[in-house]
């Protein structure tokens, strides 16, 4: 090989790195294979909530047959773990290891707990399809087991996510922990992208032996990512692993955490803005199907719109970060954004304007996006370092509730305004307006709780996402 040629190839190497998404979130510490390895963990969360949310919940209500309010609460039962968030983050904190580990033994709990889940679940599945040896079997024992399933998968799925980033955070320079932030966020959904389309290949013809081969295959992928991000990733500290300090209860730490007023407002803009922006998830393809008149076909792909809105949130807010701007300023602009979002979405109904909907959709995206990696990067440096778990615990335990609750909140104010008087008020897009409204009034509130902590960095010079 002449030195040219070994030049040549040196050169698109260096520039095929350098132009890969998110490339510049590796470090001389935290190199990119070994970032990507670590960000393996992020994937098997993705798969399970493809299958916990996408896959058995169509396939239990349509071919099992099981009443959607029972796989409305199934699917709900994960978030029953999400408070402990903070709890599992401190936990990690605090941990002492004759191996010299905090972070491992969490992860290595919450992948056993996944792969538990995973692992009763088909067993579930065969007593309520009520075929084979489960005939005659009783329906309480198939939804109970099912129940349990779906709350280890959940539990292992908020452990392994909530103290994976706490290990992230710990091995990358605080100037690249933005963009840590966007490559984790990215890699959960290539997660769920490419399992949503495994999972429908394999699902093609379905029979329920198939349903139940593609969940065990589940359960052994979680154990081959989660270990494979895990090899060799966090160091063992003798130190630690010797030190005798008294043990530091939870309330104490977490009293110590919210002293900080900033910590305590950056919570409460956690909440308001994730359920301002959660609130219409269930509700935009309904809307645009009973408002608009738009097909299955092109409802579905507000989906992918929504998340490609994500995406280029993420990467901006990774780029415009790395440079030094304020996380909190970030996550503000997010909110912003989302104003004109759902008036976009809104006006679409009058004007009859599917354009301007999928517009606004892919602005409440991009919104969104803007707004969780801000306020995952302001929680991770606002963090003392041996609070880095708790930090991420509780934005951790306060996303997921936020989320939750918006999404059951915008489905119960749909169902409770079309049995109103008021239900046909505007026609057809009566009840989406009322959550619409209440959203805009949502991320209102966030812009008034964040103000106060971005209020120097704006008026001293201003910071815009550019």
């Amino acid at each position: 090989m002449t030195r040219f040629t070994k030049m040549a190839i040196q050169q698109v190497a260096a520039a095929g790195v350098r132009y890969m998404p998110f490339a510049e979130a590796a470090s001389e510490t935290l190199p990119l294979g070994r970032l990507l390895r670590l960000s393996l963990f992020q994937v098997s969360v993705g798969m399970a909530l493809v299958l916990l949310v996408g896959t058995l919940n169509r396939v239990m209500i349509v071919e099992l047959e099981v009443p959607a309010t029972l796989v409305g609460v199934m699917i709900s039962l994960p978030m029953l773990f999400a408070p402990f968030r903070a709890i599992i983050g401190f936990k990690s904190d605090t941990h002492k290891s004759a191996l010299g580990w905090r972070r491992v033994p969490y992860i290595w709990k919450g992948t056993l707990l996944q792969w538990g889940g995973f692992a009763i679940m088909p067993f579930a599945l065969i007593v309520l399809s009520g075929q084979g040896p489960a005939e005659g079997a009783p329906l309480w024992l198939g939804y109970s087991s099912a129940g349990l399933s779906f709350l280890l998968v959940g539990a292992g799925m908020h452990t392994v996510q909530t103290v994976g980033l706490a290990l992230a955070t710990d091995l990358a320079p605080r100037d690249q922990q933005p963009n840590v932030v966007g490559l984790m966020y990215v890699m959960l959904l290539v997660g769920m992208i490419v399992s949503a389309l495994v999972f429908g290949v394999m699902l093609e013809n379905f029979y329920h032996a198939k349903l139940i081969k593609v969940v065990q295959g589940a359960a052994v992928m979680t154990l081959i990512l989660n270990v494979t991000a895990l090899w060799k990733m966090e160091s063992r500290d003798r130190a630690r692993a010797m030190r005798r300090d008294d043990d530091v209860e939870f309330t104490d730490a977490w009293k110590m955490f919210v002293r900080d007023t900033r910590a305590t407002r950056l919570l409460v803009a956690i909440g308001l803005g994730t359920m301002g922006f959660g609130l219409a998830d269930v509700l935009l393809e309904p809307y645009g199907g009973q408002v608009l008149g738009l097909s299955v076909a092109a409802t579905t792909k507000l989906t992918a719109t929504l998340a490609g809105g994500s995406l280029l949130g993420f990467a901006l807010a990774s780029r415009v970060l790395s440079r030094g701007a304020d996380p909190m300023v970030m996550a503000g602009w997010g909110a912003l954004v989302g104003l004109p979002a759902f008036a976009a979405i809104t006006m679409s109904a009058p004007w009859q304007s599917p354009a301007i909907f999928v517009l606004g959709t892919l602005l409440a995206g991009f919104g969104a996006g803007l707004f969780g990696h801000g306020t995952l990067t302001g929680t991770m440096r606002a963090a003392p370092k041996e609070q880095v778990g708790l930090a991420l615990g509780a934005w951790g335990a306060v996303q997921a509730t936020a989320a939750g609750g918006g999404i059951a909140l915008g489905g119960v104010m749909r169902d409770v305004i079309l049995q109103l008087p008021i239900g046909n008020l505007f026609g057809a897009a009566t009840p989406y307006f009322f959550v619409y409204t209440l959203e805009f009034m949502l991320l209102a509130a966030t812009l008034v709780t964040v103000w106060p902590l971005v209020a120097p960095k704006v008026l001293g010079g201003g910071e815009r996402p550019t």
